[in-house]
């Protein structure tokens, strides 16, 4: 972290002494984000004593979000320099000891707050810098980041986003052709104000940042590249590999055909993960899986293929896929234990269907009501069914999970923006040890221009 450090102390100076240049301030943004979320978790009684013990049967939590964003424009000059600040507020509204969803205090923190104990903080902030310079069509940014490429993605799945430390480089030179290479020390949880190292599933020590049960690693890098064949054909190659757990290697293709009055979208995608350094030999490293008798973890090993098909014809869109995880080791991707994200047709709003052996189909459908006089509404509806999961009793466990999308968003007038949306997620299982559960959010956003 002291390089990045480093670097972002010089180029913040930099910025100090031409902060007045012309480009700087006439092309900064800044705008501020509120968001009013409220989740409730019904974890239902299907696992042990001890499990309900440690996770509450029902968790429940509502706060208020602030969230500032300010991007500056570039100096003049061969060499654009920029900075850009993101504030992030988080405010409770309602929670208590028993709805937090960290009854032992033993996690940092619980469904949305940050923990004192067992109970939720009062508030959270923090506060990321990020140094930018920019040459022709070629940028790089030094501090905090918000990744989203198949090998890393931020979640924003609560009340503030998670956000990433380290260095991006984005190239776009060659036309058609987009350049993107990393590499990120740290991340800070959704549910956090301070920023921790980095993890998977079955070595992040259930969520808690200071676990002596778990191992982390301060060095993930990516790089891959965006080719546009066509208007209609995109290609991808991606790296990522985090220090001593994996290496994955990503390859896509998206392609849009107009077939008859609507597009019929084609997403193809193969990652292939293999253990790296001390993962292949430390208990404290082992990923997730299943690998035979009553072996629940060890080194990373899988290959997920998938397909997502969606045909969208005056305002409906239908779609359809298929998912296939092969090896011994459950998908690996970044996975600090307090709510993460990946680049998989199956991340829901509840499981991500990556298990160990499992096969998953989906079926979904959406709804612009656009189409009959109400812009700004939508709906949508998906259904994902995955088997033959490889558990210590079974090589047929399975699961299923139905999430609904209701939505609004003000189009015009004095409340443009304002937007209304209610998630409702049922998942079901029988995997051993596990608890089905039942969940809902409801989130009121508005974002005001500043700048």
């Amino acid at each position: 972290m002291y390089k990045s450090s480093l670097a972002l102390a010089v180029a913040v100076g930099v910025l100090a002494a031409q902060a007045n240049a012309e480009g700087f301030l006439d092309d900064s943004k800044a705008t501020l984000k509120l968001r009013n979320f409220y989740i409730n978790s019904d974890n239902r009684d299907s696992a042990t004593a001890a499990q309900r013990a440690a996770n509450q049967s029902y968790q429940s939590e509502w706060g208020q979000a602030f969230q500032l964003d300010f991007q500056s424009g570039y100096t003049q000059g061969t060499v654009g320099f920029g900075i850009d600040a993101l504030a992030l507020l988080g405010v409770n509204l309602d929670s208590s000891t028993g709805k937090h969803g960290n009854p032992t205090g033993a996690n940092d923190g619980g469904i949305v707050f940050p923990s004192e104990g067992n109970h939720a903080v009062d508030e959270f902030s923090s506060l990321g810098l990020t140094a930018k310079a920019k040459i022709s069509k070629t940028e790089l940014k030094l501090g905090t980041l918000l990744p989203k490429n198949p090998v890393i993605q931020y979640n924003d799945g609560r009340l503030v986003p998670q956000t990433f430390q380290g260095g991006q480089i984005t190239s776009a030179e060659i036309k058609d052709l987009t350049l993107t290479a990393g590499q990120v020390e740290e991340a800070k949880g959704r549910n956090s104000s301070n920023n921790e190292n980095l993890s998977i599933a079955g070595a992040n020590g259930s969520g808690n940042s200071n676990s002596t049960t778990g191992a982390r690693s301060n060095k993930f890098i990516y790089a891959g590249a965006d080719y546009k064949l066509t208007k209609d054909l995109l290609v991808q190659y991606y790296y990522g590999g985090l220090k001593d757990f994996y290496n994955q290697h990503f390859l896509g293709l998206v392609h849009n055909w107009a077939i008859g009055p609507g597009v019929l979208k084609s997403d193809l995608r193969y990652f292939h993960s293999s253990d790296d350094g001390a993962n292949g030999h430390d208990s404290r490293y082992y990923t997730s899986g299943y690998y035979g008798g009553t072996t629940t973890k060890g080194k990373v090993d899988n290959d997920l293929y998938s397909g997502l098909f969606l045909y969208t014809v005056a305002g409906h869109t239908f779609g359809g896929g298929y998912q296939v995880s092969s090896g011994d080791s459950d998908f690996p991707w970044l996975n600090q234990g307090d709510g993460s994200s990946n680049y998989t047709i199956t991340d829901m709003q509840i499981q991500k269907f990556g298990r160990a052996g499992e096969h998953t189909w989906q079926v979904r459908y959406s709804y612009d009501f656009a189409q009959v006089g109400l812009p700004g509404a939508t709906a949508g509806l998906v259904y994902l069914k995955g088997d033959d999961i490889n558990t210590t009793t079974t090589s047929s466990a399975s699961e299923w999970e139905r999430d609904l999308t209701l939505a609004y968003v003000v189009p015009e007038g004095k409340l443009k923006g304002l937007g209304v949306m209610w998630k409702n997620a049922m998942w079901r299982d029988n995997i051993p040890n596990t608890r089905q559960q039942d969940e809902n959010r409801v989130i009121v956003s508005y974002s005001i221009p500043l700048l």
